[in-house]
């Protein structure tokens, strides 16, 4: 599922800022990481490594993270098996391999899946180390912590619900060898992430000062859906999940399932309230697999059992449209920047320039696009950078001030200015001092439209009009 149609839509910006800072020396990656996205270096160096050795498609861009989520799903048949035999486990695994966010996550050039197969492993060695509490169980849990937070920090917020299943598992029999075999592996599992927490800690405004404090009509509206990215899907598979509550028997394995999925929705949310919010479906993404082998569980008790497979097929179909979706070719961008280089390229000369999007606009990282899609012997000069982003050690490049903007053109003849939105929208996406010094330098202007593009070539010389 996560290979099927991976290498049809186009890269988003958190996917193009993996492949440029990917794309550098490991030394230039450090550096990167040293102004922005310390928490995320392990994934970077892990991709650096991995686009060497398998190349940079799109396809093999993405393969990583369908593979990590195929491991997840092995660990969910696994938990579903443990806890409520081989029908159920074979359920949950099925339903969370066809859960359209697991192919959205699973096709996409981001560490996500990673964590979700961390959180996956550390689920099903928690409950493995909990049946007979000895170093040789507990360490492969303290493992799976240490790879989730290092590829996500805040996924250890998991180890809340899991601390929830260790007390109820304490509670009767006072075995005291679980909770201090649970303390242990946490801190081992977490001692050793402190110097990236710290760094990341210096690093948060930035990454996530877009965010705002979750509400509660943003939980029901919107994070739901977004978690399983389907409506329909994921209203089925949180009823479903909802069922074995009500069971007379086997209820307390339920409910240390339902603490594992809720807890850490539940924390993040109140955490998020003041200071810095960090409520998203896809930092949350993790939780599926617990939500799957719930599901599973109140979907395999259905009688006759044969209502059990209708019900499985069932909600899989009514995941099929948004399956789709994710698939389509504009699903992660409605703009289409291989046209816009296809332009570029067939009218190019040696010497032209890049006008690329600073300000609000930047996160476009229309530059990257272009070192990503156009032929390698076409190489476009950025015109207002001071510093390309290899040389600024950043994602986006260092833009000249408006006082230098003519200075920074030198003697270009001619530029490419690309933006983005309908035609016509040409030069909306520049300051006023960027459009003014455009129009006085380059008079003549032709302008080439692809979808939600414009793509305008810009030269010295008489206005054409």
């Amino acid at each position: 599922m996560g290979v099927f149609g991976s290498g049809r839509p186009f890269m988003w910006r958190d996917e193009l800022a993996t492949w440029s800072v990917a794309h550098r020396s490991v030394p230039e990656i450090m550096d990167v990481l040293h102004h922005l996205d310390a928490v995320i270096g392990p994934y970077y160096l892990f991709m650096h490594f991995w686009t060497e050795l398998f190349g940079d498609s799109l396809t093999s861009l993405r393969l990583p993270s369908a593979l990590a989520m195929a491991g997840a799903a092995v660990f969910v048949t696994l938990t579903g098996r443990k806890v409520f035999g081989p029908a159920t486990g074979l359920m949950a695994g099925l339903l969370f391999a066809f859960t359209p966010s697991v192919s959205r996550y699973g096709q996409e050039a981001r560490g996500y899946a990673f964590v979700v197969l961390a959180i996956a492993a550390a689920t099903f060695f928690l409950l493995r180390a909990l049946e007979r509490p000895t170093v040789l169980r507990w360490l492969p849990y303290s493992l799976s912590l240490f790879a989730a937070g290092l590829f996500h920090l805040i996924s250890l917020v998991v180890v809340a619900g899991h601390a929830v299943v260790v007390l109820m598992r304490w509670w009767r029999p006072r075995n005291h060898r679980l909770l201090i075999g649970f303390a242990l592996s946490v801190v081992l599992g977490a001692l050793p992430l402190t110097p990236l927490a710290m760094v990341g800690q210096t690093q948060v405004g930035r990454q996530l000062g877009w965010l705002d404090a979750p509400s509660l009509q943003y939980v029901a509206a919107g994070f739901w859906p977004g978690l399983f990215h389907s409506y329909w899907f994921g209203l089925c598979v949180i009823a479903l999940a909802l069922l074995p509550l009500a069971w007379a028997k086997g209820r307390r394995v339920v409910v240390e399932l339902a603490m594992v999925a809720v807890v850490p929705i539940v924390l993040v949310w109140l955490i998020s309230q003041s200071g810095t919010a960090y409520f998203i479906d896809r930092y949350l993404l993790f939780t599926l697999t617990a939500w799957s082998v719930l599901a599973a569980a109140g979907l395999s008790r259905l009688r006759p059992k044969p209502v059990a497979a209708i019900g499985l097929a069932v909600v899989v179909l009514l995941g099929v449209p948004d399956q789709r979706s994710v698939r389509q070719k504009y699903s992660r961008e409605t703009w289409d920047g291989v046209a816009a280089s296809k332009v570029i390229a067939e009218h190019y000369r040696p010497g032209d320039g890049l006008v690329t999007l600073g300000g609000d606009y930047r996160f476009f990282q229309l530059d990257v696009v272009l070192d990503y899609t156009l032929p390698e012997d076409v190489k476009l000069k950025g015109v207002f950078f001071k510093k390309d982003r290899v040389a600024n050690g950043d994602i986006y490049p260092a833009l000249c001030s408006d006082q230098e903007l003519k200075a920074c053109i030198g003697d270009t003849q001619r530029v490419w200015a690309i933006t983005v939105g309908p035609p016509g929208y040409v030069f909306n996406q520049y300051s006023a001092a960027e459009k003014a010094v455009l129009n006085e330098v380059f008079p003549k202007q032709t302008n080439y439209v692809v979808r939600d593009m414009n793509v305008t070539l810009l030269e010295r010389g008489p206005a054409t009009g």
